[in-house]
Parts: structure tokens; C-alpha cells; sequence
């Protein structure tokens, strides 16, 4: 098992490097500047010890992007009669 990930068994050099290794930027990585796409931002409250890794994670899993009406799924006619 490896070591423990959770802010308080880590330094913020150290929660750096384990977001930037994670995804696969390379270990060495000094600071978060180099981070693109809005992955910082996702990250940040992590490097800063505000929200655990997991947390993170999930919050950015639960983003859902529709473009248009016609990409939402179809549900059927409306219950309510609109």
C-alpha cells in the first residue's frame, strides 16, 4: 500500500507533485503554473489543504456539459402536460 494521500499526512510540495504525477505532468513539477485546461482550478483546493483529493475528484466528476436542448437525453413525454 502506498503512502497516504490525505492533506494531513502531506506537505503542499508534496500534494503538487501527486496531482501533477497523477496526471501524468511529470514529478518534478516545481509549481501549479504549468497546469492547463482548468485542471489547477479543479486541484487547487487539494495543493491548498482546503478539500481533500477525493473530494476533488468527485466534484469534477459531477460536471455535466449539454450543448443544446437536443443533446439532453429524451425522457419521454411531460408528466405535467407542458
Amino acid at each position: 500500500m502506498g503512502k497516504s494521500k490525505l492533506i494531513k499526512d502531506t506537505t503542499r510540495e508534496e500534494r503538487i507533485r501527486i496531482v501533477t504525477s497523477g496526471l501524468s505532468w511529470g514529478d518534478d513539477c516545481d509549481s501549479v503554473s504549468g497546469m492547463s485546461n482548468g485542471v489547477d482550478a479543479m486541484y487547487q483546493p487539494y495543493i491548498d489543504g482546503e478539500m481533500e483529493l477525493a473530494e476533488c475528484n468527485m466534484r469534477g466528476a459531477s460536471t455535466t456539459y449539454v450543448k443544446s436542448d437536443r443533446d439532453r437525453p429524451s425522457t419521454g413525454s411531460c408528466v405535467m402536460g407542458m
